[in-house]
């Protein structure tokens, strides 16, 4: 008996690292050479038009893996009486699914039946953050897409998480604490809906520069007088657009607009990555690389796992 429990329990390791093991760089380059090009070229004519896309991708590919894994399982679309992951309430302001839908058009016409949505929200989100000025980096593919998308799954940390509470779920994914400062770190190019942080304004909020409280204010009022509680603003208030470590040296000013951004700075278990990252900008972009790539390996299916979508919003 204990025999069998022993190698149970050394499958329950051995076989997600297959998984894993199944990703490589270049997967399609056999049965679908163009497969990259053809992403980058969507993502390219989609971000000359609106360069704040590399938020909205980096937060569709971190809402995906962390449901389920990245498995595109977020892309389908509600049927009557049957909701999927879209509708869930963390999921109402994600963006980005026509960049995927379009990719997936061209990627058909190419080559039928082969290329998955999860493998193309990962590359959309990897060229976006170059475009944006980040890290140039080869992502392993090979994923194929989920046959499930239940929005009684979405388990997400929110904008007014603690450091503690984030972490918690970052850490059920398999990401350490410096893989998750570094992965909020993608905040330097992302924005966020009034409705997200009117909360802490008003003088509600002490650890909000008081500055920046006064101009966000007359953005979206305050919590006793709301104004406009769609308009939007950047989580970096100095290179907006740009794919740097600003995020870090601001929220360490106290000048983090979400709750959760302000209070990396000010726990004392992130604190010191986030001053780390403040400092030295190429350590904070080799640790992004290291973070995203391994958050795109979480949960995937491969091999004869899942199915590759023809349409990304519905299953086959």
């Amino acid at each position: 008996m204990m025999m069998k429990l022993t190698i149970f329990v050394v499958l329950l390791f051995i076989l997600p690292l297959a998984s894993v093991a199944q990703l490589k760089v270049g997967f399609y380059a056999p049965n679908c050479p163009r497969a990259e090009a053809i992403v980058r070229q969507v993502v390219q004519k989609h971000f000359n038009a609106d360069k704040t896309i590399t938020g909205g991708l980096l937060r569709l590919h971190f809402h995906d893996c962390f449901v389920d894994g990245c498995d595109a399982s977020i892309l389908i679309d509600s049927k009557k009486g049957n909701q999927s992951e879209k509708d869930a309430g963390a999921n109402g302001t994600v963006r980005g699914f026509e960049i995927i839908d379009e990719a997936k058009k061209l990627l058909e016409k190419a080559c039928p039946n082969t290329v998955s949505c999860a493998d193309i929200i990962t590359l959309a989100t990897r060229d976006s953050v170059d475009m944006a000025g980040g890290p140039k980096y080869a992502v392993p593919t090979g994923r194929r897409d989920g046959l499930v998308s239940n929005p009684n799954n979405v388990n997400l940390p929110g904008p007014d998480s603690t450091v503690a509470q984030a972490f918690q779920i970052f850490r059920s994914n398999g990401m350490s604490l410096n893989e998750m400062v570094t992965l909020l770190g993608a905040h330097t190019v992302g924005v966020a809906h009034c409705g997200f942080f009117i909360n802490r304004l008003g003088g509600s909020d002490k650890t909000m520069d008081a500055t920046l409280s006064s101009n966000l204010g007359k953005l979206c009022g305050t919590p006793s007088k709301p104004k406009n509680n769609n308009g939007k603003t950047f989580l970096d208030q100095n290179t907006s657009l740009v794919f740097d470590n600003q995020f870090y040296k601001q929220i360490l000013k106290r000048q983090g607009v979400l709750f959760i951004d302000q209070q990396l700075a000010l726990d004392s278990s992130s604190r010191g990555f986030v001053s780390g990252f403040a400092a030295n900008a190429p350590s904070f972009q080799q640790s992004f690389v290291n973070a995203i790539i391994k958050m795109g390996k979480t949960g995937v299916k491969v091999g004869k796992a899942g199915e590759i979508r023809r349409n990304c919003r519905a299953f086959n």
